[in-house]
């Protein structure tokens, strides 16, 4: 028996490869299925069942491309009601793979349809729990994300998943090994570890929503209280995820399908296409095509692709590093962006060097900034998340952050100039480039962000004016 995890760190996610005796399961597979295949051939096994947890929100799974190329059988835990050819698992039941057993537990709470896979090894022996968005380490999945189709409230789901943990997850023993669709940085929980593999005994130990005094009450108030609103993306991707999309392989081509210039001038113009630059933070400052989105794939790409583009069918051309192109297209089609039209043959260079128009963005260092600014009458905007903002900024600087960028970014003077920051200068490129690319000019970016600001002298501080707070 052999268990691979194989951990996606842009997406925090986990999916889980298993063999025995010449066949194999994968759990929750991403969107690109070649390394799988290839996994697969080194192996010499056959694929036998694709396993889903759920139907995922924060990124479109392979098992239909997985399915068509390996004939191996999709399956889904009770009340799961995907359009496409699937096996619906009734709970407790258990499905081999070559000498193993994967016994089905349907645990519903973060969906209805949420499902734990049990792997019971060769011995018989309860070994290791696939615990989807059921359970994370240190967390568990949030219960907001199908209130609308389960036609029930976040708390009226938040006790189902109460229970689902109590009478299936934590009467396991403590010695099983837990492993979870996603860690740290997913938006799919609140409290997630670093820690992507713990144990049941660890997790009731450590982990607060599996404290064995808790009341139903307090585990529904504990677990719906701060959550953040989902990324807008998440229901695009659900009803793919649910009812089907295009094949990787369509996809891929046409996003890796290279324009020259007047033909990327053109299906701008003609599509209605948006620009989306993936290079790093700093080489966008410096020199950008006009109206560019700048994300770069250095950092946590998909999910900020997702959540400030949202509409999964918005038309992409992209500028990339050279070779970067692949990762890209990628990258796009994990969290449902299908609609990429092209890449710009030969990325900014070529653009620069045909003689066509430049932006750039207005950026300053740190040790500018802290000369320019002046605390009290100048204006910050911090784009970093509220929790990051809380634990300590700069004083008088106002909270804005990037998730909620299409909100506050209506309420800008125009006329009015501020400074704007995040963590490292990733977010606050972000911001620059989507306040830019809607007319605004008034304002200068701080390069190297919080991190570079707090190595000056400005004033800091960890208390919270509620007028500072503007989302």
């Amino acid at each position: 028996m052999q268990i691979e995890q194989i951990y996606t760190g842009c997406l925090a996610q986990g999916a889980y490869y298993i063999t025995s005796n010449g066949e194999a399961a994968i759990i929750d597979p991403l969107r690109e299925v070649q390394p799988y295949l290839d996994r697969l051939t080194r192996d010499g096994v056959k694929l036998k069942y694709i396993f889903e947890t759920h139907f995922h929100a924060d990124f479109v799974s392979g098992h239909l491309d997985l399915s068509k190329k390996t004939a191996a059988k999709i399956v889904y835990g009770p009340t799961a009601n995907p359009t496409f050819d699937s096996i619906i698992a009734t709970d407790n039941q258990v499905f081999e793979v070559g000498t193993i057993k994967i016994k089905v537990l349907h645990t519903p709470g973060h969906t209805m349809e949420s499902s734990c896979y049990l792997l019971i090894d060769e011995n018989g022996k309860e070994h290791a729990l696939f615990s989807g968005d059921t359970l994370f380490i240190g967390d568990v999945g949030r219960p907001d994300l199908a209130q609308k189709a389960a036609s029930m409230t976040q708390e009226q789901l938040a006790a189902t998943l109460f229970h689902s943990l109590r009478d299936k997850v934590m009467t396991l023993p403590d010695a099983v090994i837990v492993y979870p669709a996603h860690g740290a940085g997913s938006a799919c929980g609140k409290n997630m570890s670093k820690e992507t593999v713990s144990t049941i005994g660890n997790q009731k130990q450590f982990n607060y929503a599996l404290r064995t005094n808790m009341t139903e009450a307090e585990f529904v108030k504990e677990v719906t209280d701060g959550l953040l609103p989902p990324p807008a993306y998440f229901g695009m991707n659900v009803a793919m995820n649910k009812t089907g999309y295009e094949s990787f392989d369509k996809v891929f081509n046409q996003g890796m399908k290279a324009l020259s210039v007047d033909e990327f001038e053109t299906v701008v113009e003609t599509a209605g296409a948006l620009i989306l630059d993936t290079r790093t933070n700093k080489d966008f400052a410096k020199g950008f095509i006009p109206q560019s989105i700048n994300i770069g794939i250095d950092g946590d790409f998909a999910p900020w692709v997702g959540a400030l583009i949202a509409d999964v069918k918005q038309p992409i051309v992209l500028i990339t590093n050279q070779g970067s192109e692949e990762e890209s297209v990628t990258r796009l089609s994990r969290v449902g962006f299908d609609n990429i039209l092209g890449h710009l043959k030969g990325g900014f260079e070529a653009w620069k060097n045909n003689g066509e128009e430049v932006d750039s963005v207005n950026r300053i260092t740190a040790e500018q900034f802290a000369n320019e600014v002046k605390i009290g009458e100048s204006k910050i905007i911090d784009v970093r998340k509220e929790s990051e903002y809380a634990a300590e900024h700069i004083e008088d600087a106002y909270s804005k952050p990037l998730a909620y960028i299409n909100d506050w970014v209506k309420d800008i003077n125009p006329d009015e100039h501020f400074f704007m920051h995040c963590a490292g200068g990733y977010r606050s490129m972000i911001a620059a480039s989507i306040l830019q690319a809607r007319g605004y000019r008034n304002f200068t970016e701080v390069e190297g962000g919080f991190n570079a600001i707090s190595k000056t002298s400005l004033p800091k501080t960890d208390f919270i004016c509620q007028s500072k707070i503007l989302k």
